[in-house]
């Protein structure tokens, strides 16, 4: 099912109405592919847990391609008005002071949000939410973190999720053992004792899902996932899960799928699956990261929300400049 407007995906939710929680999934960024990543998450949640969803993307300037360089670009923040949850992959956007009222609405009602990877970064520029909070200031006032650092090594070293063993039992960690993305680990160094880690991510000597950790790293080892309390720019508390993985090839993990799936659940106050089913409802062909700065290529590519629809496996080439990566187990192509 489609929304009747072009720019975003819609997928129904649940009948009952104490489960038919709507989620707006937030597309745009430059180099992990989030516009690959949030329609197969949005299949899932919809189809297979009853949310109702909704992807938007970005835009090209003229609006009839997506374009995910450009940051300016994004379409479909109004969606946030029905939203009980937010899911975010945004790089450095700079939404226009009507997009930005949405955003702080949305905020402003205290409702929960789930940031994948550059959530951390996820705005930029000289804008602000409610006059409180600097678009710069959306990663750290609301994930819990900014940017920081390249803990690991692009593109070399890969990062295995450690669950941390004081919250080993949280629910959003329900059936969650096997996390591993050939994404890097990110530096972290702003949460505090409110922010509640849920696992570590061990550096790994290569981007093989079973390589070792790498000496000297991993002591201690970063936050990879925890649940953050923050404070809206009217002064209204909300609570944010974030995962700095998060790139699409990343989401070929099982389990974290599931964990992503899992904070769904227990942000919005459903009660969490034993094992939640994060099984595709679509083949999955997530391409590799990487910044992509071919100037006619999005164009040329002419995606459109419908291609990444229901029914719909659509794959694109790996950035110039991608390591070898045998890991993606890929469905048989049709």
């Amino acid at each position: 099912m489609f929304a009747a407007h072009h720019d975003i995906l819609h997928f129904p939710g649940h009948d009952d109405p104490q489960k038919g929680k709507t989620i707006v999934l937030v597309a745009g960024d430059e180099e992990y592919r989030s516009e690959e990543s949030m329609p197969m998450l949005a299949k899932i949640l919809s189809h297979k847990h009853g949310f109702e969803c909704k992807v938007i993307f970005s835009w090209d300037k003229t609006g009839k391609y997506i374009d995910p360089n450009n940051q300016m670009g994004v379409r479909g923040w109004h969606h946030l008005k029905d939203a009980d949850l937010m899911i975010i992959g945004t790089r450095f956007r700079q939404p226009n002071p009507g997009d930005t009222k949405h955003i702080t609405q949305f905020l402003n009602s205290g409702k929960p949000v789930i940031g994948i990877r550059t959530s951390t970064h996820a705005f930029t520029g000289n804008g602000s939410f409610g006059g409180k909070i600097p678009f710069g200031q959306f990663g750290p006032v609301i994930m819990g973190e900014g940017w920081v650092s390249h803990h690991g090594g692009h593109k070399i070293e890969g990062a295995r999720g450690v669950i941390e063993p004081a919250n080993a039992g949280h629910p959003i960690l329900s059936s969650v053992t096997d996390v591993f993305a050939p994404s890097d680990v990110y530096g972290i160094n702003a949460l505090t004792k409110q922010d509640t880690i849920l696992m570590r991510g061990a550096v790994t000597e290569n981007l093989a899902p079973d390589s070792a950790f790498v000496d000297g790293k991993n002591d201690p080892m970063q936050p990879l996932a925890w649940l953050h309390p923050y404070t809206a720019p009217n002064g209204k508390k909300g609570t944010t899960f974030c995962t700095t993985m998060g790139s699409s090839v990343d989401l070929v993990s099982e389990d974290l799928r599931r964990m992503l799936v899992n904070a769904a659940y227990f942000l919005t106050g459903r009660d969490v699956p034993k094992k939640a089913n994060v099984s595709y409802v679509d083949p999955f062909y997530p391409s590799f990261y990487g910044f992509i700065r071919e100037k006619n290529y999005w164009k040329d590519m002419d995606m459109q929300p419908k291609d990444y629809g229901l029914g719909k496996s659509p794959s694109a080439p790996d950035p110039k400049g991608t390591p070898k990566w045998e890991f993606r187990d890929f469905p048989s192509k049709k």
